[in-house]
């Protein structure tokens, strides 16, 4: 009898010791590398407690996980690095005590990471997110001089023969200087910033067919990069460049680091409904929204930080800001001039769901110095509109239409009159 009673005992223990490991299974472990930062998520069952510290020479990051399990999707991350990864070389993951599993992350430079934890939303369960960021940031308008010297032969426009002329005579920037200009630059070249809404982990809307408006507003930003580009006078930069996530402040920063002239948030419009159709554009607004549905939209698309995840560790200078200066009413007048051209031009291709411009409270657009306006391009939602939105050259037509709103702003701006652009270019 007591021999039974203490087998008893010892399976109960052994039980207990299993679930014990067993309770936080990493149910999946996602790697999304790209240029302004590699971040890595591990979703769980409940909140993941961890330690990290760094080592040097050569340089690693090292994580502990407690309590959680050395899962299927933890062992199969290591094979998720990338050979074109700008931060990690490799992963290696092992059970360093019997309640905690390491990870060690060999990196290919100095870096700086930034570790957080997140709640349920939507269709994600709790996440541990992992930011590796450079410990230098990058400077998107050196990026684009970059891309100027990179050009192996002129395009023959006397636009872009003066920004040849003017990075090749410019001397580099200090080492010490965080945001260095680029006076000869911005006095030939008119900056687009670009934004490809979503990405990441967060997919955007999704149509009845799997379309990802993720994946569609990249494809129509980088097709618009290349029409203007191909523009004399103008050069565009892409805020998200590949299939990652950036918050809303980061959006507004980048846009800024590269001295845009203008700010383009592209997306794809959804609804409960199918038939909801056509086009819009949006401003930001000083005071409320301009309509009930205008406010529904800009709460939806300010939530993208909730799904792609966001460390509110970190301070946003410019989603707490204050709109009620002169600059950013003069920044709303002419956001509010480019969005009308741009909506007449995409009334050309499409059908519009308003006949006018709209305005909220898009987190996306409060920068105080940069006119910006949010282009929803069709309704994914909607079955025959999902289906353009998937054909490349409806994609390019979009941006055609896009950059046409832009050109005839630009030509009728007088306070960038030396930057005017001919409409036939």
């Amino acid at each position: 009898m007591f021999e039974r009673a203490l087998r008893l005992i010892l399976l109960l223990l052994l039980a207990y010791g299993h679930s014990a490991h067993a309770e936080n299974p990493v149910t999946s472990a996602r790697l999304w590398p790209a240029q302004d930062y590699t971040r890595l998520t591990l979703e769980s069952k409940s909140t993941i407690r961890y330690n990290q510290f760094t080592l040097s020479n050569p340089e690693r990051l090292v994580i502990d996980l407690e309590g959680i399990e050395l899962s299927a999707s933890l062992n199969e991350l290591a094979n998720k690095v990338s050979q074109d990864d700008p931060y990690i070389s490799s992963l290696r993951i092992g059970r360093f005590k019997p309640d905690v599993v390491r990870l060690v992350l060999d990196l290919k430079s100095q870096v700086k990471p930034q570790l957080f934890s997140l709640k349920p939303v939507g269709e994600y369960g709790h996440r541990l997110v992992l930011d590796i960021y450079p410990a230098v940031p990058l400077d998107p308008l050196m990026a684009l001089v970059e891309q100027q010297l990179a050009a192996s032969e002129p395009s023959g426009s006397s636009a872009e023969a003066g920004v040849k002329s003017a990075v090749a005579s410019a001397p580099p920037p200090p080492v010490a200087e965080v945001q260095p200009t680029y006076p000869e630059l911005r006095n030939r070249v008119l900056i687009i910033a670009l934004d490809a809404g979503h990405g990441g982990e967060d997919p955007g809307a999704i149509g009845r067919r799997g379309t990802r408006e993720k994946d569609v507003t990249l494809s129509i930003a980088r097709k618009l990069k290349s029409q203007i580009d191909a523009t004399a006078g103008m050069r565009a930069v892409l805020i998200r460049e590949g299939d990652y996530f950036i918050p809303l402040s980061g959006r507004v920063e980048k846009a800024r680091r590269a001295h845009a002239d203008l700010f383009v948030s592209i997306h794809a419009d959804a609804f409960i409904k199918p038939h909801a159709r056509g086009s819009s554009v949006f401003a930001l607004s000083e005071g409320g929204a301009t309509s009930a549905s205008a406010r529904w939209l800009a709460k939806k698309e300010n939530e993208a930080d909730l799904i792609g995840g966001v460390n509110l560790a970190v301070k946003d200078p410019y989603l707490a800001r204050t709109l009620l200066d002169l600059s950013q009413t003069a920044t709303i007048n002419d956001s509010m001039k480019l969005a009308k051209h741009v909506l007449k031009e995409l009334g050309g291709i499409n059908t519009l769901h308003r006949g006018r411009v709209e305005q909220a409270g898009f987190a996306v657009l409060k920068s105080p110095d940069v006119p910006s306006i949010l282009v929803e391009t069709a309704f994914i939602s909607n079955p025959t509109e999902e289906r353009r939105l998937k054909d490349l050259g409806y994609q390019e037509k979009m941006a055609h239409a896009i950059l046409s709103g832009i050109k005839r702003y630009f030509a009728q701006s007088p306070a960038l009159s030396k930057h005017k652009v001919a409409l036939g270019d």
